[in-house]
């Protein structure tokens, strides 16, 4: 007496036995969504055999190895874009701001001031000591760089975000395709057993 289980292969319409079949509700979703082009009617309690279910899977494969590569799951936008000019400004200062050219062009100017008054104006000149214009400068500088910086590491961030989105996206699509070509091996071992 044959205990055997069948069900009906919703694509080809014939009767399959249990173990020869997959319900769609197991099936990855690429390989659901190439069934639904064919057979809309196909639903996650829906059954196809394991050699209709090959064409499918190979069908899915195919599409993803299309793919350019690199190619997200949507398009990322581009953060850089529709910058304002007061961004564009803010990232310029920062990066300038952040160099050594700033640095050795600002030290060579402290010097120079100095050594003009103290010097060169022997302390009668525009700032003599204690350099009370120099402090207001450097202050002033101050004031005005520390918001410019914090701009620009806004952006910075919203860069860096961008990136992470992106990179989860590309991860995202290597699990998809690595699922669908575990699922090849499954069926390629079933049929082989």
């Amino acid at each position: 007496m044959d205990n055997t289980l069948y069900v009906l292969c919703d694509v080809s319409g014939e009767q399959v036995a249990m173990e020869a079949a997959v319900p769609g509700s197991q099936l990855h979703p690429r390989v659901f969504a190439e069934i639904r082009n064919d057979f809309p009617q196909f639903q996650p309690g829906s059954y196809i055999s394991l050699n209709r279910l090959l064409t499918y899977v190979n069908r899915a494969v195919d599409r993803v190895q299309l793919m350019p590569k690199g190619q997200l799951l949507s398009a990322p936008p581009d953060v850089d874009a529709n910058l304002t000019l007061g961004q564009r400004l803010a990232d310029r200062i920062a990066d300038f701001g952040g160099s050594w050219t700033f640095i050795l062009t600002f030290l060579g100017l402290m010097i120079s001031w100095i050594g003009l008054n103290v010097w060169v104006f022997a302390n009668r000149g525009f700032d003599p000591y204690p350099f009370i214009l120099l402090n207001l400068v450097l202050s002033c500088l101050a004031a005005l760089q520390a918001p410019v910086i914090m701009m620009s590491q806004n952006r910075q961030e919203e860069r860096d975000r961008e990136r992470a989105r992106q990179d989860y996206e590309v991860n995202l699509k290597a699990e998809s395709e690595i699922r669908l070509l575990q699922q090849k091996v499954d069926l390629l071992l079933q049929k082989t057993a």
